[in-house]
């Protein structure tokens, strides 16, 4: 998907190997898999069972790893991290790995999430002495981390992890272990597998299959697992709250051929569609997806509506990211470098255009008009969510209302904004229901505060754009 252009993009994914001699190389294929999940940066961190090696950079995984660098790179254990920057910013300071040394010995962080009280802690600590390398929130848990005095590791991260809040996924490594938490809502998706004798940790199964390993099981919200050479322990570091995963996830950003929780992606996109056809069945002669994440989508609600699917629109993978600018002009100018409507498709018919989403409405505007300069008789818009209308503070870039186009605007509004025939969102009970997760009390067991405005977590003033204003 145009998720540099359409304004929606995943911090990132980290990935993880514990007890393999090539950990080197399977993380390398581990974030090359998960590259859609941040292409800012990527790093890893090696551990040869006495002292840790890093390796990080901007870019992305093929240009960051280089094949002399990996011939340079040996281990028995790895944690490796793609980025895309929401908190803290770019620059090669922030991405991750973060790896520090000291008297006591090294200590790797990697970190899939956001921490809404970082501000907060990062201010406490600051007064206390402590110095920051980086602008990252993540950098936040390596200082509570350092700061908890002779307990044993174990004992001081579940402290540190005590202090924080909002969405995480950790991998930490020292020389001789590695540790994984997931917060106490499990907003971010983790999963453990096993390839011969040796651990892998991955931010989707996809990097899992990738590497050859099979798949053992999700890791629990508030869990935390201990992997070295005795073998893997798990233990709580937090009652375990209802499980609160990020519904975008499934609808945007995770690979279709993911697992999460047990439904696959593609499962559920596709069952989003059906639910679209159910909610909103437009009279049309073909339909048609926004490549990638909204294929799916498509294909449900052509095989639910009877309407036969077609690829009217093509995805040039051929662009490179270094034109990609934040203005808006350069914004509407890159749809066109990455989307190309296929005119014997569309030439004289009604089209429905499937969606995931709508964010800033200028990517939907453009396509819509694409489209229509192609031949298109009526374009009409379906969106396989309901409309985000709430930022996010939990690692996706979307912080502050302005952002939204469905902040201030109506469904109507919208339609004549991106110059629609017709615009319809799907409910968030079809979402629900389409996901197909376990659901009770108001999260429905995943997180749904982009849509409703009910948020999971504690929401701290230093957190939100709008009441720093105030």
């Amino acid at each position: 998907m145009l998720a540099e252009i359409k304004g929606l993009n995943e911090e990132c994914g980290v990935f993880g190997v514990w007890g393999h001699d090539d950990a080197a190389q399977i993380t390398y294929y581990g974030l090359h898999s998960l590259q859609h999940r941040g292409q800012e940066g990527a790093g890893m961190v090696l551990s040869d069972g006495k002292k840790l090696t890093g390796v990080k950079g901007e870019g992305l995984v093929t240009e960051v790893f280089t094949s002399e660098k990996m011939e340079d790179l040996s281990g028995i254990a790895a944690i490796g991290h793609v980025r895309y920057a929401t908190a803290g910013g770019g620059g090669y300071e922030n991405v991750q790995p973060f790896l520090f040394n000291a008297q006591s010995g090294g200590l790797a962080l990697a970190h899939n999430g956001n921490l809404v009280n970082a501000k907060q802690l990062k201010g406490q600590l600051e007064a206390q002495g402590s110095i920051f390398q980086t602008s990252s929130d993540t950098e936040v848990l390596a200082h509570l981390i350092k700061r908890g005095g002779s307990l044993e590791l174990k004992e001081r991260v579940k402290n540190a992890l005590g202090m924080i809040k909002g969405a995480y996924a950790f991998l930490i490594m020292t020389e001789t272990e590695m540790i994984v938490a997931l917060d106490p809502h499990g907003l971010r998706p983790l999963s453990l597998g096993r390839v011969g004798d040796a651990y892998v940790v991955a931010s989707e199964t996809c990097a899992l299959d990738i590497v050859g390993a099979e798949f053992v099981r999700d890791f629990e919200p508030g869990e935390l697992v201990i992997i070295n050479e005795e073998g893997i322990h798990s233990e709580r570091f937090s009652i375990s709250s209802q499980r609160s995963m990020c519904t975008m996830e499934y609808v945007y950003f995770s690979r279709p051929d993911s697992n999460i929780d047990g439904i696959n992606v593609h499962t559920a996109r596709k069952n989003l569609g059906k639910q679209l056809a159910i909610e909103a069945l437009v009279e049309a002669d073909v339909v048609t997806g926004v490549p990638d994440s909204s294929i799916s989508a498509a294909i449900g609600y052509a095989e639910a509506s009877g309407i036969p699917y077609e690829m009217g629109l093509i995805k040039n993978r051929y662009v490179g990211r270094t034109f990609i600018q934040p203005s808006q002009s350069l914004r509407e100018q890159g749809v066109k470098m990455k989307l190309a409507p296929v005119r014997g498709v569309v030439e004289g018919k009604r089209v429905i255009m499937v969606d995931d989403s709508i964010v800033r409405g200028t990517t939907s505007r453009r396509i819509v008009t694409m489209l229509k300069e192609a031949g298109a008789k009526e374009v009409h818009v379906l969106i396989s969510s309901p409309p985000i209308q709430n930022p996010c503070f939990y690692g996706i870039d979307t912080s502050s209302k302005d952002e939204l186009i469905a902040s201030e605007n109506s469904v109507e509004e919208i339609r004549e904004l991106i110059g629609a025939d017709s615009l319809t969102f799907l409910s968030v009970e079809g979402m629900v229901k389409g996901i197909g997760r376990p659901f009770g009390g108001e999260n429905h067991g995943q997180c749904l505060a982009c849509f409703t405005g009910h948020y999971p977590t504690e929401i701290y003033e230093q957190a939100v754009p709008e009441l720093q204003k105030s």
